[in-house]
């Protein structure tokens, strides 16, 4: 039997399902994950390497900028599996590129 969170197992446990338990990653955090055919290799429950730390995958939006506020509400099925390397990868990535994306240009003055 598969670990599960404290909270919101109904909401959570849909998500895992329809991930097969697997990270849904596909690049967002940076990593082609080449050896996983194009989507993250991590699986709940399983380690990131021999001497690595366990895996424990969460339920969070596709869009890792979504508010809290707003991600709480979500459906299942508008949730995506993710391990917390690539999420927190993911997130940054896109802080970054949404922080670049806004500063003016020297010719948008």
């Amino acid at each position: 039997m598969k670990s599960q969170p404290l909270a919101a197992v109904d909401v959570w446990r849909p998500v895992m399902e329809a991930a097969g338990y697997r990270c849904q990653c596909t690049g967002q955090c940076g990593n082609p994950h080449a050896k996983g055919a194009g989507r993250c290799p991590r699986e709940h429950d399983g380690y990131t390497s021999k001497h690595g730390h366990r895996v424990r995958l969460m339920a969070a939006p596709a869009d890792p900028l979504t508010p809290h506020t707003t991600a709480v509400t979500l459906a299942p099925g508008e949730l995506r599996a993710w391990c917390a390397d690539c999420h927190t990868n993911a997130a940054h990535r896109a802080r970054t590129t949404a922080s670049v994306d806004d500063t003016p240009r020297l010719f948008d003055l």
